[in-house]
């Protein structure tokens, strides 16, 4: 019990640590600068962040959310990114344990925590983190069969491998090619652009993780969302232009854990056991 406790206390803060990261890539990917060089600095008056004012929620906390050279503030999302990560990581833990799994798993809710703020704030998904979180599932799809259920043993040779590439490069192509499609019938029907490329390239890297299957339900699940959202925002700022990115993430996560159930429950509705 108290080695689970203290294991769970490490994988939180090993959490908070890499959202610490994906705060930098947040901040600079959307500008294509580096998230390696410089060191990080205040976005105000440039004076580089000792690491005692670099620890995730503590430092935050300390400064009261201000930056110690000019006083500035600093914003609130720099917390909630370091908090939202290492919850994520905890519950995964809590749910899969130290498997190869969970850590695949985590690399695309990475990935979904970056593109949700900086769509969001940008209205763009760097490439860094569609496609590369895509070739990401691809490769881990290849080396972790049960990803996709398959289970590898004995007699059962490189089969499992296979079928799970397979499911994973179906889901790149049917999720990545229905909203490229929908896009396409959008951009007809309203005569301007309505589905950017970014969220095209964000179902094919969720279809990398997901398969197909979830792939195809987070296309249809992720309209609900945004359709409210965007109805909102038309009454807000009379522009119905929205990030459709983060509904893609939320329709990801909803078909990830019950979309068996909504497949299941939608082949029942229609006799199709």
């Amino acid at each position: 019990m108290i080695e689970h406790t203290v294991i769970s206390v490490l994988i939180f803060i090993f959490g908070a640590i890499v959202g610490s990261f994906l705060n930098v890539c947040i901040v600079r990917l959307p500008h294509e600068e580096s998230v390696v060089t410089p060191r990080s600095h205040c976005v105000h008056c440039q004076a580089m962040i000792p690491w005692y004012d670099n620890i995730p929620f503590v430092s935050y906390l300390l400064l009261g959310g201000r930056c110690r050279a000019c006083k500035k503030p600093i914003s609130f999302r720099y917390f909630l990114v370091e908090f939202l990560t290492a919850c994520s990581f905890l519950f995964f833990y809590k749910i899969y344990g130290l498997t190869a799994i969970s850590s695949a798993y985590l690399v695309m809710v990475c990935g979904f925590i970056v593109a949700i703020f900086v769509d969001f704030e940008h209205r763009i998904i760097p490439d860094e983190i569609s496609v590369g979180g895509m070739f990401a599932g691809l490769l881990f799809s290849l080396f972790i069969p049960a990803l996709h259920g398959y289970a590898p043993g004995a007699g059962a040779g490189v089969w499992p491998y296979v079928k799970s590439f397979g499911q994973a490069l179906l889901g790149v192509l049917i999720g990545g090619g229905a909203i490229y499609a929908m896009g396409l019938l959008g951009d007809f029907i309203f005569k301007k652009e309505s589905m950017g490329g970014g969220d095209v390239k964000l179902l094919a890297m969720i279809g990398a993780f997901l398969g197909w299957k979830l792939a195809l339900l987070t296309f249809f699940i992720a309209p609900f969302f945004g359709a409210v959202y965007g109805i909102v925002e038309k009454i807000r700022t009379k522009d119905s232009a929205i990030a459709y990115g983060p509904f893609l993430v939320l329709g990801a996560l909803i078909s990830m854990f019950y979309g068996d159930a909504i497949i299941a429950w939608i082949k029942s509705g229609y006799g199709l056991y």
